[in-house]
């Protein structure tokens, strides 16, 4: 209750704009980590999905030109 009545006497832009802007510089470089770590993690899920997705399209192609060859 104490910071609601303390944020009451002070004008709007303190509350929307300052305070805002600072916990920003404050906590920035650990907003940005925490998004880059995502940003990170969500290419090489998407870097893992395409090599098992190629591995899995050679496999097929070779399995399948092996056994039409052992029909000769």
């Amino acid at each position: 209750m104490a910071v609601r009545e303390i944020l009451a006497g002070m004008p709007w832009w303190v509350k929307w704009v300052a305070i805002p802007v600072i916990a920003v510089v404050v906590f920035g470089g650990l907003i940005a980590s925490v998004v880059g770590f995502v940003i990170g993690l969500l290419f090489k899920l998407l870097v893992f999905v395409a090599l098992v997705g190629g591995l899995i399209y050679v496999v097929r192609k070779f399995m399948s030109s092996s056994s039409s060859r052992g029909d000769w």
